[in-house]
């Protein structure tokens, strides 16, 4: 993982707002306000989507991150950014707020449901 990206990426989201980033799995978490925007991978940056902003990234060119699980690829709900949105805060503005907006539509802290202890 290149601090020089991480960096960068804190850059580019002047004009949205302050994020935070914290390790996690191989990679890093991307934070505004709290909640998680979206992950960083490989260098690479990938953004929260859901059912109502999925389509923009989808016209765009984008794609899920993608990681293998017991012999199957499972998409995840971050997906990658056309190389323009990485240029210039401006350009990048409009991703992050989606990315926003799919994590504050997204319910805080699902319960799982307990199981039973076997007697």
């Amino acid at each position: 993982m290149s601090e020089d990206f991480l960096e960068y990426l804190h850059e580019l989201s002047e004009d949205f707002g302050p994020i935070s980033t914290r390790a996690m799995f191989g990679g890093h978490g991307v934070y505004f306000e709290g909640r998680i925007i979206g992950i960083v991978i490989d260098d690479a940056l990938y953004l929260k989507a859901d059912d109502q902003t999925r389509p923009a990234f989808e016209a765009a060119g984008c794609a899920p991150f993608v990681y293998e699980s017991r012999g199957k690829s499972v998409p995840m709900s971050y997906w990658s950014l056309p190389a323009e949105a990485m240029d210039s805060a401006q350009a990048f503005l409009p991703w992050a707020r989606r990315a926003n907006e799919a994590a504050l539509r997204k319910p805080i802290g699902r319960k799982r449901a307990k199981k039973k202890a076997a007697k």
